[in-house]
């Protein structure tokens, strides 16, 4: 009998695992709602493309400069009592937001400055979050987890743009910053009353310095998770074209409202919903190269029709089906790279994961922000789409994952 798909909802079986992807959802929630009242701010401050696209780097680059430290100490911490404080930063970066824009301060500068340390709270917190999964749910269950958590930070960018544009047009975009502190302290206070919260695995105490070395050292003599490394870093570089400039398209192409911002936004999210519920047949008909190589056709495609056209109904569909594109390369890399890392230095494993993918992302909006600004985002979407394509077959041909049995031990 062929092997049967496990149920796409069959972690939420788990309470533990449910109590913790709900805050995640929450705290992507809060992410993406900052992340489209930054960007659409800066439309107004400086509409020059390479400021637009800055705060999609300035929002990313914390993940590639503190994934390290933040991932050492997701293995080294009281990680209930961790998550806590990451919540309590992105509450605090919110409300003095909130305090620069009303009280008429704010500068394309200080957005960044700003915006980067939001960012922050998201290196801090993505560790531990990666981290806990492998715990919560049975080893089969686990691509099944993985992607529930790809619906979580998908459901949050359908969701979160949509309220943020809510709230821009009705109120201003001090409301955003305000419901974000709301939520992001209300979701520390959840965590704070969770029982029975998995902790790291026990072992001999180290000092940071020496857990961050052991990460390193894991890394560098696993061939497998390199070259998950290399692909996501690829993808990512590119991929953040479309995710970076669509403020720009919305301007010069459509109507220039917060409002059509957030619906193109929320259909990439809805796109990436939809894929979630069609991952588990997709697994067993395609190994995973052969759906990160898809996925990366398919994203590449979409963002050069979104550069090609003039008519808002086939952007939003463009725009959710690189959103399924997105959700299935991410998942395929995600499992290929929890697999390949065992317990004892997951959460720096996954940081590292993280760096490569928002260190990929942060180059990627600054290069082809300034493409845009050279040229036109038009021509920047074209070449990331055509340049995508030709680095992930290169890097499919010649660094291959396999499956080799590492050495895994402390």
């Amino acid at each position: 009998m062929p092997p049967q798909p496990v149920s796409a909802l069959a972690p939420l079986e788990h309470a533990v695992f449910r109590s913790v992807w709900s805050a995640a959802l929450v705290a992507n929630l809060c992410m993406w709602m900052s992340d489209m009242a930054a960007a659409w701010m800066m439309t107004t401050l400086a509409a020059a493309p390479l400021w637009v696209a800055l705060v999609q780097s300035a929002a990313t680059l914390p993940v590639f400069l503190l994934g390290l430290p933040s991932g050492a100490l997701a293995d080294m911490l009281d990680r209930r009592r961790f998550l806590v404080a990451t919540q309590c930063w992105s509450a605090t970066v919110a409300l003095l937001l909130c305090v620069v824009k009303v009280g008429g301060a704010m500068t394309p500068a200080l957005l960044l400055a700003l915006t980067f340390a939001n960012g922050v709270g998201l290196a801090l917190r993505w560790p531990v979050l990666a981290a806990l999964v492998p715990t919560l749910v049975p080893r089969p269950q686990l691509p099944a987890a993985l992607a529930l958590n790809g619906v979580s930070m998908n459901a949050s960018r359908l969701a979160g743009p949509l309220l943020a544009g809510a709230l821009i047009s009705t109120i201003g975009v001090e409301a955003v910053f305000v419901v974000n502190a709301l939520l992001s302290v209300g979701t520390a206070l959840v965590l704070l009353r969770l029982r029975r919260f998995p902790a790291a695995a026990p072992r001999a105490p180290e000092r940071l310095g020496v857990a961050i070395g052991a990460g390193v050292q894991f890394v560098v003599r696993s061939a497998r998770v390199k070259a998950v490394l290399l692909r996501v870093g690829v993808f990512f570089f590119h991929s953040t074209c479309l995710i970076a400039l669509l403020p720009l398209v919305v301007h010069q192409r459509f109507d220039g409202a917060a409002t059509t911002f957030s619906l193109l936004f929320g259909c990439m999210g809805g796109g990436a919903i939809l894929a979630a519920g069609i991952l588990p047949r997709l697994r067993l008909a395609f190994d995973r190269d052969a759906l990160v190589l898809r996925g990366v056709l398919l994203h590449a495609g979409m963002s050069a029709l979104v550069a090609l056209s003039h008519h808002l109904a086939l952007t939003m569909a463009a725009m959710a089906l690189s959103g399924m594109a997105w959700m299935v390369t991410v998942n395929s890399l995600s499992v290929s790279v929890q697999l390949a890392l065992p317990d004892w230095v997951r959460a720096r494993g996954m940081s590292i994961y993280q760096m490569a993918l928002m260190g990929g992302s942060a180059l990627g909006a600054a290069v082809w922000g300034q493409v845009a600004t050279m040229a036109s985002f038009q021509v920047s979407l074209l070449l990331a789409a055509a340049s995508a394509v030709a680095a992930m077959l290169i890097t499919l041909r010649y660094v291959q994952d396999r499956c080799e049995d590492d050495d895994v031990g402390p």
